[in-house]
């Protein structure tokens, strides 16, 4: 029955990826509940959501349009290398302190996620120096790379802040940098066996099909209850979460 209901939260989450973002608001909680240690966990979710956003980038590949005045291999190298900060930060923080932690994280990042209309209609229209901007992605970057909640619409504000203004345009970029800064943190969380790999495996499978359920019928869905829903999620295990740390 766990095995059933980790790849349920998996094919939620890659679905909830494929749109707004907010999957690691499930798959995490999921495998804390599961009994992995909070680090483990989320190496664990973050392999698991991995293909959900091939998964989208592939959908969305005639909309990839990197921001006026950059290219598309300078923003895979600042996804990179912020996804190698982040994945080494979060094996410095050690799994003590990051159980601590999470309870935190989730309730910020559910707050960035509920706050969105704002965020975007703050930026829209606003363009900052390079000079700002551009580290403002690096820190999205390792922000995505040490815990995944709430990273897509920060980085389509980040974006925005760089010039890009097409919406689809911006889903797919955020589609680039999310895919490109999990694979790398993954792949430092795999190198310190951080990854629970039967678990990712039957999870991937199940964010898999997700992302492509979500990307293709995502249309269909009003994007206001898609929001209302993904903050409910968050709220709900935000609570569970300090309960659990309790």
């Amino acid at each position: 029955m766990d095995w059933i209901m980790l790849f349920a939260a998996a094919l939620a989450a890659g679905a909830i990826n494929a749109l707004a973002g907010g999957g690691s608001f499930i798959t995490l909680p999921a495998l804390l509940f599961h009994g992995l240690p909070a680090t483990a966990a989320n190496a664990t979710s973050a392999t698991a959501v991995l293909p959900g956003y091939v998964t989208t980038l592939t959908r969305l590949r005639r909309e990839v349009e990197a921001p006026a005045g950059l290219n598309l291999p300078t923003m895979i190298a600042i996804a990179a290398a912020g996804g190698v900060s982040g994945a080494a930060l979060l094996l410095a923080t050690g799994d003590r302190a990051f159980a601590a932690i999470v309870p935190w994280l989730m309730a910020v990042a559910t707050l960035i996620f509920a706050a969105g209309p704002w965020i975007k209609r703050a930026t829209r229209g606003r363009r900052a120096p390079r000079s700002i901007a551009i580290p403002a992605l690096y820190l999205t970057c390792a922000y995505g790379g040490y815990f995944n909640g709430g990273v897509g619409i920060i980085m389509i504000a980040v974006l925005g802040l760089l010039g890009q203004t097409r919406l689809l345009s911006s889903v797919a970029m955020k589609a680039v940098t999310s895919a490109v800064l999990t694979a790398i943190s993954v792949l430092v969380y795999a190198a310190f066996g951080l990854v629970h790999w039967p678990l990712a495996a039957l999870m991937a499978g199940g964010a898999l099909i997700g992302g492509w359920l979500g990307a293709a019928t995502g249309h269909a869905i009003d994007p206001r209850w898609h929001r209302i829903g993904i903050v409910v999620i968050g709220v709900v295990m935000t609570a569970l979460m300090f309960g659990r740390g309790a």
